[in-house]
């Protein structure tokens, strides 16, 4: 599949795409604390989805059953949203939002804290974010696309976390996935140069220990193999001539601690 070259009207709806994304995430944001279940984040994407004139990208995806996923403390991805999970105190929690408006997409996401939580799960969770930025930060036209991995994998591997490789990026726009791959673990100097107009995410998964994965017999749910915590943080990314864009950049920061009660 070849990579996709927006241009200027394209590239003006995926800001509007990403802008949407961005703020049902804070939306939900703003409400999550302890007590509240991964079945009601379902709802709530939905209700400020339609809200914005948007239409949850993930439902229905390759059968996929709810708006967004959920993944909590061990669920490294795809978790899916179920009434009966409860968020805890200690917990940490993924929701990754993705909105389709005017035929565009904007993915984005974010791992939250429930009330206190353990050093491990702080740990990975400060590294991811970190890592997020770290990869963003070497987007610039003329770049590789291994230039992204590569500083992802390097502060990761200083703080003794792991990179889960079996997930990706992936370039965004009139489809939810599109090419190309972007790797998380990479060389630097390698890979697919970049080019102003490309738009794609960058959503590293990291984890406390070996970044080795189990698929649940859901079809979907993806954990740590050892049960220990993993975060992810995502933003739609347009490469420009200067360096970067975040499409799905937030106007004030997340609120990332939640309450625990």
């Amino acid at each position: 599949m070849a990579i996709v070259i927006h241009g200027a009207q394209d590239i003006e709806k995926m800001r509007v795409a990403g802008k949407v994304a961005a703020g049902t995430l804070a939306y939900v944001a703003s409400k999550l604390r302890a007590g509240v279940t991964t079945g009601q984040i379902d709802e709530w994407v939905r209700e400020d989805t339609a809200r914005r004139g948007a239409q949850p990208s993930q439902l229905g995806y390759k059968g996929f059953p709810a708006a967004v996923c959920t993944s909590r403390n061990e669920v490294i991805c795809h978790g899916i949203p179920n009434p009966a999970h409860v968020l805890k105190p200690g917990d940490i929690v993924n929701v990754d939002v993705t909105s389709n408006i005017d035929g565009f997409h904007g993915d984005t996401s974010a791992t939250f804290e429930i009330g206190e939580i353990s050093d491990d799960a702080r740990h990975v969770t400060e590294v991811c974010k970190r890592c997020l930025q770290a990869g963003i930060d070497v987007v610039r036209h003329g770049a590789r696309l291994g230039d992204i991995g590569a500083a992802i994998l390097e502060i990761a591997t200083a703080e003794g976390c792991g990179v889960v490789e079996e997930f990706g990026g992936h370039g965004i726009g009139r489809k939810m996935h599109m090419a190309p791959h972007v790797p998380h673990r990479g060389k630097a100097g390698r890979g697919v140069r970049l080019r102003a107009g490309m738009t794609f995410t960058i959503e590293p998964m990291i984890t406390i220990g070996h970044p080795r994965v189990v698929h649940l017999d859901d079809g979907w749910t993806v954990v740590t193999h050892d049960g220990t915590p993993t975060a992810q943080f995502e933003h739609t990314i347009l490469v420009t001539k200067e360096g970067y864009e975040i499409l799905t950049a937030q106007p004030e920061p997340l609120p990332l601690k939640r309450p625990a009660a």
